[in-house]
């Protein structure tokens, strides 16, 4: 039977979701894309679930797409494939799963994040890093663009210029580089990085998850609106949150100087 290329465990109210590639550095496989797409689904949707927390297995996080994979490797007698049909038909799925997921996600970046792997990391909400950890697109190195949301995510992450210096170039970078440009929110020890990620995967699963989700999706609006229709959408928010439980229950925690328990979706 088969390894299965995901992993996933429960611990406390968190899912932990590791690739398992660890032979080929996680690299991507259209079924595993597919599996990864489904446990998103699924573990957002799980009310016991309030973070979800993606590493890899081995001493890579992930390198990319496998290259080997039958669905971009060419025909006999060299024949290229479409790859545009993986992109539209498993990679965008998984990228869309990751961006609207129904909780946190945070990222354990435990080696080399290259390609498509780099842009999983880049799509989750909160992003922590191995001092180890390498950074690189690579895909000038193969006459391909750079996928996965990568020419959306890293501009807004790093800023147009090096984000170009970096997908044209092809350099790699250093995990303390990423966390210098706004790549990474922290760079760790390696042996100390799957804690911290885990801390702050519980931290997330103990606050209004609601609220937090909303947080992320206006704050990727706000990429592509002007001032006044940002601040219209944060009303429209914060209006629905206000009839929420978690808001009920935060103000009445701090008034009584106790621990709120959040159970909003």
């Amino acid at each position: 039977m088969a390894e299965p290329q995901i992993l996933i465990e429960r611990e406390e109210n968190i899912a932990i979701l590791r690739l398992n590639r660890p032979q080929a550095l996680n690299a991507f496989t259209a079924d595993m894309l597919v599996q990864i797409r489904e446990a998103l689904d699924r573990l957002g949707a799980d009310v016991g679930v309030r973070a979800i927390l993606i590493t890899g297995e081995g001493r890579g996080f992930c390198a990319g797409q496998d290259l080997s994979d039958p669905f971009v490797a060419p025909n006999p007698g060299g024949k290229p494939k479409d790859i545009g049909h993986l992109i539209d038909h498993y990679y965008i799925p998984m990228a869309l799963a990751l961006r609207d997921c129904r909780v946190p996600t945070v990222c354990a970046v435990n080696g080399v994040a290259a390609g498509a792997g780099m842009s999983l990391a880049m799509g989750c909400d909160l992003v922590y890093a191995s001092d180890a950890a390498v950074f690189v697109l690579g895909f000038n190195k193969i006459g391909l663009i750079p996928d996965c949301g990568a020419t959306w995510l890293l501009p807004r992450l790093v800023g147009r210029a090096k984000a170009m210096e970096m997908a044209l170039l092809g350099d790699k970078l250093s995990a303390t580089d990423a966390e210098l440009l706004g790549l990474v929110a922290r760079t760790v020890q390696a042996e100390q990085l799957f804690g911290a990620a885990k801390a702050a995967a519980l931290r997330l699963a103990s606050l209004p998850t609601r609220a937090l989700v909303e947080t992320r999706r206006l704050f990727d609006a706000a990429q592509r609106s002007e001032f006044e229709p940002a601040l219209r959408a944060e009303s429209r928010a914060q209006s629905q949150l206000g009839f929420a439980h978690d808001y009920s229950e935060g103000v009445a925690a701090f008034m009584q100087k106790r621990p709120p328990q959040f159970d909003d979706r």
